[in-house]
């Protein structure tokens, strides 16, 4: 797939996550969710969702005793089936239940891959853990609400154009064993494991390893797990900021206006809103990222539209400071001790952009 295509996957698949947005509530059956969703993702995927030879709606297979059962759809190229995509309402988390008859198809079709999906998140399957026989966790999982440029390199190799199983197959082994080590340091991460204390206590503590030592260092390695993660994250986006965005002032001096009178812009918020800049530049254009300052806050706006806020910041008390994030446009104020503070918001404020997509 070359660039040009590989962007407009990109901007297909914002497309969807905007329509999610707006059509969610009105979802309530498994066949909307189809129409909405599933069929407009099998079609920025670059399959005809209309041609039978590509892609066949409930493929009727007889799998032992049981007849006549159908899968959602098949995904075939050459005349055979190379994907197997089964279907839930977008209301209902999806669950590996869920996933029966792709369970028993997967053993009589030549499809190695099987998608669940419930038309937001989409679960990919293979065979690595016995041959024809379905894994039980999958080696991907793609969610339309929240996905980066990552995500997409992945997705790709499933398109019409990439497709090849022997690339799906090489990269799904380290995909679903990476997926699953980072799914356990998410849970380190909150509730540190005995065992998992105790690993990183014997490297650093000589002393006996009693109840007390252990219930100390939970909360040491939680602690620092966390700051851990919260520097990586901020070193990174440093980086981006350094290298790639300009000052404010020196690029874009219309970006910041003052709504009221008398009002003065600090330099703890012009770097904020730098850090919200640089944050925003990996969904949007940065030109269209605005600050609006005010007398109680300044508002980071999308395209200086007061209707699309991106984050406000609350610096006039003298005592504590506070970020505003978006969530459906309610506002959550989060404390922070530096500005620095704001690196580890980045996942909120992308998710508040994302909100505004094709607005």
């Amino acid at each position: 797939m070359n660039l040009g295509a590989e962007m407009d996957l990109i901007d297909r698949l914002r497309d969807l996550a905007a329509r999610a947005n707006r059509v969610m509530a009105s979802i309530e059956t498994e066949e909307a969710c189809k129409n909405a969703f599933v069929m407009p993702f099998l079609n920025a995927l670059g399959y005809d969702v209309f041609n039978p030879d590509e892609v066949v709606p409930e493929l009727v297979a007889d799998v032992g005793m049981k007849k006549g059962e159908k899968v959602d759809y098949a995904i075939k190229k050459d005349g055979k089936v190379i994907i197997l995509v089964e279907c839930k309402w977008s209301g209902k988390a999806l669950a590996i239940e869920h996933a029966a008859q792709l369970f028993r198809y997967f053993t009589v079709t030549d499809a190695r891959c099987a998608v669940l999906t419930n038309g937001l998140v989409y679960q990919f399957y293979t065979d690595i853990d016995e041959k024809n026989k379905m894994d039980k966790h999958p080696f991907f999982v793609f969610d339309i609400r929240d996905f980066d440029e990552s995500h997409v390199e992945e997705l790709k190799k499933f398109s019409k154009p990439a497709f090849d199983i022997d690339n799906v197959m090489g990269s799904a082994a380290t995909l679903k064993y990476s997926n699953q080590i980072k799914a356990v340091l998410a849970e380190q991460l909150l509730k540190p494991s005995d065992e998992f204390v105790r690993l990183l206590a014997s490297r650093i503590y000589e002393g006996r390893m009693t109840q007390s030592v252990r219930d100390q260092f939970a909360k040491i390695v939680q602690s620092s797990f966390a700051e851990f993660i919260r520097e990586r994250v901020s070193e990174r986006l440093k980086n981006a900021l350094r290298g790639e965005v300009q000052p404010v002032v020196e690029a874009t001096p219309a970006s910041v206006v003052a709504a009221e009178p008398d009002v003065v812009t600090t330099d703890d918020e012009r770097e904020a809103f730098q850090i919200i800049r640089a944050i925003a530049r990996q969904a949007v254009d940065v030109r269209r990222v605005f600050l609006r300052d005010a007398k109680s806050y300044c508002a980071v706006l999308l395209d200086d539209n007061n209707r699309k806020p991106i984050a406000r910041l609350h610096f006039n008390a003298q005592s504590k400071r506070y970020v505003g994030v978006f969530t459906q446009k309610v506002e959550e104020k989060i404390e922070i001790n530096s500005i620095d503070d704001i690196f580890a918001l980045a996942p909120k404020i992308l998710g508040a952009i994302q909100e505004y997509a094709g607005t």
